[in-house]
């Protein structure tokens, strides 16, 4: 995945309220291990009064899988083809890893279906940009995703798997639900 050609273009009022761009370049932060991770884009409080905050509140934020209280966070993430010579074990070791990472342990309530199970207290909107995924939930049979697709994960318990060749890209925008 080439990272560093992923690009975040933030707007905002200068002087005279007139409109203008605050950021154009990379990811404010990133965490990847090979294919896979995941890149801030920008979060935001949600309070009144608080949207034209020009802070990059990213930059001195420890990276966490969900949005602060009260807060939206949007970000990429990619979602490498699954490795089928890699054992449970294995597959179970780097999906704990990996929320460890995020500080989301919490969120891996069931992962008796997928290792990446997980679940969060958001809304999310999720968009898949390249490549393809399938979203697997408790029940039923996985849902194949193609490039254009949105899915409104409305927290529940969920993964992403990549049964493809490519590793997919997807854009996501999560707010705290306050649960």
């Amino acid at each position: 995945m080439e990272w560093n050609s992923l690009r975040r273009i933030i707007t905002d009022n200068g002087a005279g309220e007139r409109s203008r761009i605050l950021i154009d370049g990379e990811a404010a932060k990133l965490i990847a291990v090979e294919e896979a991770g995941l890149a801030e884009i920008w979060t935001a409080d949600l309070s009144p009064g608080s949207l034209l905050d020009a802070t990059d509140k990213l930059k001195d934020e420890d990276l966490r899988l969900e949005p602060a209280k009260g807060a939206v966070k949007v970000r990429w993430f990619t979602t490498p083809p699954e490795d089928e010579t890699k054992t449970s074990e294995e597959k179970e070791a780097a999906a704990a890893f990996a929320f460890a990472a995020v500080g989301a342990a919490e969120a891996r309530v069931d992962t008796t279906r997928h290792a990446m199970m997980h679940k969060t207290h958001t809304l999310d909107v999720i968009i898949l940009v390249r490549g393809e995924v399938d979203l697997l939930l408790d029940d039923g049979e996985a849902t194949r995703l193609k490039p254009g697709d949105v899915v409104i994960q409305r927290a529940t318990n969920h993964a992403w798997v990549n049964r493809g060749k490519e590793t997919a890209l997807l854009v996501a925008v999560l707010i705290d639900a306050g649960q």
